[in-house]
């Protein structure tokens, strides 16, 4: 006999009841994120496995008001943090690469153009973008420069008629086929700007932008990242974002997006975590189901400990950030934490359930590969845990 498993259920897991009390708009928003997950589901694993990048899954994000990650502005539908952090969670839950698309449109371009644009490029960007009805990138990491993305060497040199760019960037999701590039590049000493970092506005039909996809990726594959060219881009004065004046600037965005980051680790576990305990029950081996074995048990104890660590910090930190209590370093912790527990939790389930734990249709597999992504970017491992280091020591180990 054949025996087919169904690891999908969700049986949402919430051990110390942290979400029972949440209000009632955060709960609507995370019904819908819940709903939209149903509808894709049949297909997440084959357009995963096809590194296909469905954009009529971004553009439905868009219509429920799935894009906004807490970002405020004229006419967006604005999320407070707890209900964006549930809404990354569950849509992570479902297919991590849909996760990292709402970190891209909402929590980095969205968020960019929110804090640092002119009300000339709000009116014109803001609820589109929040909408899917065009895509945006944002373009900061460089071939060469990742961790240390402070020191980019793309430039944008001031002409007659606006500036000139000229660099290379490298896994930018939405480079390639939207509307809209968030270029950040160094602006020369010699300009009356000092040398800062200042953010752009490059529509990706400029000429001399060009772009192709980061082909060989084995996480996150229905979501494509790309290498970007800039060759004497040519930008008029106002594709310069006025409130982007320094990398610290560039840094208010990433400090911003870090937790939703947690939230989508926290989401991965969950998958991980329920996807085993659903195994675990219809497994039979030795005449008995897993869930009977001892040594099963204390897996998924460990496995659930771990999720509720994670559940609690980011609880916590939505709270800090509803009160505009929130520092840049809480939100490196969570990141740090979160990230960590999520590729543990993923592991242990996929050794759990054995070769079945390599196959798509058991889901484990995809989203121990794609933590591994959400486990880098945003900040390293080793970047978030220098900021913790230096803010209990009160020394410095980047220098």
């Amino acid at each position: 006999m054949i025996q087919d498993y169904d690891v999908s259920e969700p049986l949402d897991t919430d051990f110390y009841r942290v979400f029972d009390d949440i209000p009632a708009a955060d709960r609507e928003v995370w019904q819908r994120a819940r709903g939209f997950v149903e509808e894709i589901w049949p297909t997440i694993n084959e357009a995963w496995e096809n590194a296909d990048y469905p954009l009529e899954r971004v553009r439905r994000m868009g219509e429920l008001g799935l894009l906004n990650d807490g970002v405020s502005g004229d006419g967006l539908r604005t999320l407070s943090p707890l209900g964006a952090g549930l809404v990354t969670m569950e849509v992570s839950r479902g297919d991590g690469s849909l996760g990292t698309i709402i970190a891209i449109q909402g929590g980095l371009a969205l968020r960019t153009i929110a804090l640092h644009g002119s009300p000339e490029q709000k009116a014109t960007w803001l609820v589109p973008i929040e909408r899917a009805e065009v895509l945006a990138a944002f373009a900061l990491t460089e071939p060469l420069h990742g961790s240390d993305s402070v020191a980019l060497e793309t430039t944008a040199v001031p002409d007659a008629d606006g500036w000139v760019i000229n660099g290379t960037k490298k896994w930018i999701g939405h480079g390639l086929g939207g509307a809209v590039t968030i270029v950040w590049a160094r602006v020369p000493s010699a300009d009356k700007h000092g040398g800062s970092v200042r953010g752009f506005l490059v529509p990706q039909d400029t000429p001399g932008y060009s772009a192709e996809v980061l082909t060989g990726k084995v996480a996150l594959r229905s979501v494509h990242q790309t290498r970007v060219t800039l060759e004497n881009v040519r930008v008029p004065a106002d594709a310069v974002l006025p409130g982007a004046r320094s990398f610290n600037d560039t840094s208010t965005v990433l400090y911003a997006t870090r937790l939703g980051v947690a939230w989508s680790a926290l989401g991965h576990a969950i998958a991980c975590y329920e996807a085993a305990l659903n195994y675990a029950t219809q497994r039979v081996q030795f005449g008995r189901p897993l869930a009977q074995s001892q040594l099963v048990q204390e897996r998924l104890t460990t496995m659930l400990s771990d999720v509720t660590s994670m559940q609690l910090h980011c609880m916590h930190l939505a709270k800090l950030d509803e009160r505009g209590e929130l520092d840049p370093v809480m939100a490196s912790m969570a990141k740090y934490t979160c990230t960590r527990k999520a590729r543990s939790v993923a592991a242990i389930a996929r050794d759990m359930m054995g070769a079945n734990g390599v196959l798509l249709e058991n889901h484990v597999i995809r989203h121990m590969v794609d933590m591994e992504a959400v486990h880098t970017y945003e900040g390293t491992e080793s970047i978030q845990a220098l900021l913790i280091g230096r803010r209990i020591t009160g020394e410095s180990a980047f220098k």
